[in-house]
Protein backbone atom coordinates (compact mmCIF):
# COMPACT_ATOMS: atom_id res chain seq x y z
CA UNK A 1 0.00 0.00 0.00
CA UNK A 2 2.92 2.44 0.73
CA UNK A 3 6.21 2.13 -1.79
CA UNK A 4 9.39 3.84 -0.19
CA UNK A 5 12.16 4.86 -2.86
CA UNK A 6 15.32 6.19 -1.21
CA UNK A 7 18.22 8.85 -3.32
CA UNK A 8 21.19 10.87 -2.48
CA UNK A 9 23.64 7.90 -1.96
CA UNK A 10 27.30 8.40 -3.30
CA UNK A 11 30.75 8.14 -2.52
CA UNK A 12 32.43 10.83 -0.41
CA UNK A 13 35.12 11.79 1.62
CA UNK A 14 35.40 11.60 5.26
CA UNK A 15 34.29 15.07 6.51
CA UNK A 16 32.08 15.87 3.77
CA UNK A 17 28.02 15.18 3.46
CA UNK A 18 25.02 14.03 1.87
CA UNK A 19 21.76 14.58 1.69
CA UNK A 20 19.33 11.18 1.21
CA UNK A 21 15.88 11.38 0.25
CA UNK A 22 13.36 8.86 0.76
CA UNK A 23 10.04 9.53 -1.14
CA UNK A 24 6.57 7.80 -0.30
CA UNK A 25 3.82 7.16 -2.56
CA UNK A 26 0.55 4.99 -2.13
CA UNK A 27 -1.81 5.21 1.14
CA UNK A 28 0.27 7.85 2.51
CA UNK A 29 -1.88 9.28 5.13
CA UNK A 30 -1.36 5.68 6.76
CA UNK A 31 2.32 6.69 7.76
CA UNK A 32 2.73 7.63 11.72
CA UNK A 33 6.71 7.71 11.33
CA UNK A 34 9.33 7.35 9.07
CA UNK A 35 13.20 5.91 10.01
CA UNK A 36 16.40 5.85 8.55
CA UNK A 37 17.77 2.52 8.80
CA UNK A 38 21.75 1.46 7.63
CA UNK A 39 23.15 -1.82 7.21
CA UNK A 40 27.04 -2.37 6.76
CA UNK A 41 28.62 -5.90 5.62
CA UNK A 42 28.93 -8.12 7.77
CA UNK A 43 26.35 -6.49 10.87
CA UNK A 44 23.24 -6.39 11.14
CA UNK A 45 20.50 -3.54 10.48
CA UNK A 46 20.52 -0.37 12.74
CA UNK A 47 18.49 2.00 13.68
CA UNK A 48 19.63 5.98 12.65
CA UNK A 49 17.31 7.73 13.01
CA UNK A 50 13.57 8.36 13.55
CA UNK A 51 10.58 11.16 12.97
CA UNK A 52 7.02 10.95 13.89
CA UNK A 53 4.02 12.27 12.10
CA UNK A 54 3.94 15.16 15.27
CA UNK A 55 7.57 15.93 14.04
CA UNK A 56 9.22 14.47 17.16
CA UNK A 57 13.08 12.95 16.32
CA UNK A 58 15.56 10.68 17.42
CA UNK A 59 18.57 9.60 16.52
CA UNK A 60 21.30 6.97 17.36
CA UNK A 61 24.49 7.72 19.67
CA UNK A 62 26.73 7.13 16.57
CA UNK A 63 24.90 9.84 14.64
CA UNK A 64 23.75 12.26 17.35
CA UNK A 65 24.86 15.71 16.20
CA UNK A 66 26.14 14.90 12.92
CA UNK A 67 23.12 13.66 11.36
CA UNK A 68 19.33 15.74 10.90
CA UNK A 69 15.94 13.93 10.01
CA UNK A 70 13.33 15.95 8.43
CA UNK A 71 9.63 15.15 7.09
CA UNK A 72 8.15 17.43 4.11
CA UNK A 73 4.66 16.26 4.38
CA UNK A 74 3.68 18.25 1.54
CA UNK A 75 6.19 16.35 -0.51
CA UNK A 76 5.21 13.07 1.02
CA UNK A 77 9.35 12.87 1.55
CA UNK A 78 11.50 12.31 4.50
CA UNK A 79 15.24 13.38 4.59
CA UNK A 80 18.36 12.36 6.43
CA UNK A 81 21.07 15.26 6.20
CA UNK A 82 24.39 13.77 7.21
CA UNK A 83 27.35 15.73 8.09
CA UNK A 84 30.80 15.31 9.30
CA UNK A 85 31.00 11.64 7.06
CA UNK A 86 33.38 9.11 8.71
CA UNK A 87 34.36 6.06 6.91
CA UNK A 88 32.19 3.94 9.53
CA UNK A 89 29.32 5.44 8.14
CA UNK A 90 29.61 3.38 4.89
CA UNK A 91 26.55 1.28 4.36
CA UNK A 92 23.25 1.01 2.63
CA UNK A 93 21.03 2.67 3.79
CA UNK A 94 17.04 2.66 4.57
CA UNK A 95 13.79 4.30 4.81
CA UNK A 96 11.10 2.82 7.05
CA UNK A 97 7.36 3.81 6.86
CA UNK A 98 4.98 3.07 10.26
CA UNK A 99 1.59 2.80 9.40
CA UNK A 100 -1.57 3.25 11.41
CA UNK A 101 -3.44 -0.05 11.28
CA UNK A 102 -0.81 -2.38 10.27
CA UNK A 103 1.57 -4.89 11.69
CA UNK A 104 4.28 -4.31 8.93
CA UNK A 105 6.43 -1.43 7.93
CA UNK A 106 7.05 -0.53 4.49
CA UNK A 107 10.84 -0.69 3.58
CA UNK A 108 12.41 0.86 0.95
CA UNK A 109 15.21 -0.51 -1.68
CA UNK A 110 18.03 1.26 -0.01
CA UNK A 111 20.92 3.34 -1.27
CA UNK A 112 24.62 2.86 -1.29
CA UNK A 113 26.74 5.23 1.04
CA UNK A 114 30.46 4.69 0.84
CA UNK A 115 32.94 6.99 2.98
CA UNK A 116 36.65 7.50 1.75
CA UNK A 117 39.09 7.51 4.46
Amino acid sequence: QVQLVESGGGLVEAGGSLRLSCAASGSIFRINAMSWYRQAPGKQRELVATVTNGGTTGYANSVKGRFIVSRNNAKNTVYLQMNGLIPEDTAVYYCKATLVGSSRDAWGQGTQVTVSS
